[in-house]
């Protein structure tokens, strides 16, 4: 209960239910509460790129000038670039800090108090996150035994006051593609739909060439993944141009930063550093697949993503989560309905890989009770 008299009376009503996203830590912090040399810790959690950013992002960074101004609040340099890069044109552009700005962008221009959006869990939290704190509500509709979208199910939870829905492809954290002729019947209904493509690189399938028939649909795109500048935080929106029009009304001037923004440059102009990266990622994606099969501990399922997403077999995945971070291995835990008792894998180098597998070989018997 609040205080009636203090200052959490001034507070909007609707954020006592709201939890803070719980992120995941850095690679410092967990070697720390571990006891670990952080040289030595394979962090699998977070889906980030293990090579990191092309050479030609460090020297744009070295380069930069004048960082005693605000950046250009359009990122017209960048805008252009990405949509030379996208196939779209410079007015279906929209550049924001990480895509976790764009995602609560679009809620705050469709979503009033009481509205909903339909999410399709297991997903995406931050859909639901800043859905929740703007004040709107949440309608689930569950993904099949196959974690694809129920499209009928979607299309009956429509109402009048749907304004959004979501659908993350490929999705995380179950790693799957939506096809376009699951998310055509869903923009049929006008509702904007929101194709979230973080992890298109990987799975080599678009919704871009929907967009001239759709004005409703959104696609959301970011460089954390693909060019390794997660810490830079550049995300990018592909929409129809009434739509960047009305959300530049809502964003913040100078979103995007000059380092953020010249690193993200200078990531597209080193596509083949990009190529090779992505190709060298899905090439141990299936090494890791393969070795956790024969491993037996947990069990992959398929993936078009740059993580694998695998369900505990021999322990229980809070069990298997802990004994891997006392290992200096780190994978993400999810407290989540269905996927209570899963893991998700990031994919890293090959030396991450090998020390997850010995890692799991060194497990306690099955059932023998581990305390943190």
């Amino acid at each position: 209960m609040r205080d009636a008299t203090g200052l959490a009376r001034f507070l909007r009503p609707h954020l006592d239910g709201i939890s803070p996203y719980m992120a995941v830590e850095t690679v410092e912090a967990l070697a720390l509460r571990y006891a670990l040399d952080p040289g030595e810790v394979s962090k699998l959690d977070a889906n980030e790129n293990p090579y990191g950013p092309s050479p030609k992002v460090y020297e744009a960074l070295s380069d930069l000038r004048h960082v005693n101004h605000y950046p250009d609040p359009l990122a017209t340099d960048l805008r252009e670039a990405v949509a030379t890069y996208a196939g779209a044109r410079v007015g279906q552009v929209l550049v924001g800090s990480g895509a976790d700005e764009l995602i609560e962008l679009l809620v705050r221009l469709f979503v009033e108090p009481g509205d909903s959006t339909i999410d399709m869990p297991p997903t995406f939290s931050m859909y639901r996150a800043f859905t929740l704190q703007n004040g709107g509500r949440v309608t689930e509709v569950v993904r099949d035994d196959s974690w694809a979208v129920d499209v009928p199910a979607v299309l009956d939870a429509i109402t009048p006051r749907t304004k959004l829905i979501w659908v993350c492809s490929p999705n995380n954290p179950t790693g799957n593609l939506t096809p376009q002729e699951a998310v055509i019947p869903l923009l049929e209904t006008g509702v904007p739909v929101v194709v979230d493509e973080a992890y298109h690189e990987f799975g080599g399938q678009t919704c871009l060439p929907l967009l001239s028939r759709y004005p409703n649909l959104v696609i959301l795109r970011t460089f954390s993944k693909l060019a390794g500048i997660a810490g830079l935080r550049v995300g990018y929106m592909l929409c129809g141009e009434e739509l960047v029009r009305e959300a530049l009304k809502l964003k913040q001037p100078y979103n995007v930063t000059t380092a953020g923004q010249a690193a993200a440059l200078a990531s597209l102009q080193d596509l083949d550093w990009l190529g090779r990266n992505v190709s060298a990622i899905l090439e141990e994606r299936e090494r890791m697949r393969l070795l956790l099969e024969a491993q037996g501990t947990l069990l992959p399922y398929p993936s078009d993503s740059n993580f694998l997403l695998c369900e505990a077999r021999t322990h229980d995945a809070k069990t298997v989560h802990l004994e891997l971070a006392r290992r200096g291995v780190f994978v993400r835990y999810f407290s989540k309905p269905r996927i209570h008792n899963c893991l998700r894998v990031s994919v890293g180098r090959p030396a991450d890989t090998d020390r997850l597998i010995a890692a799991l070989a060194a497990l306690h018997p099955a059932g023998e009770v581990v305390t943190a």
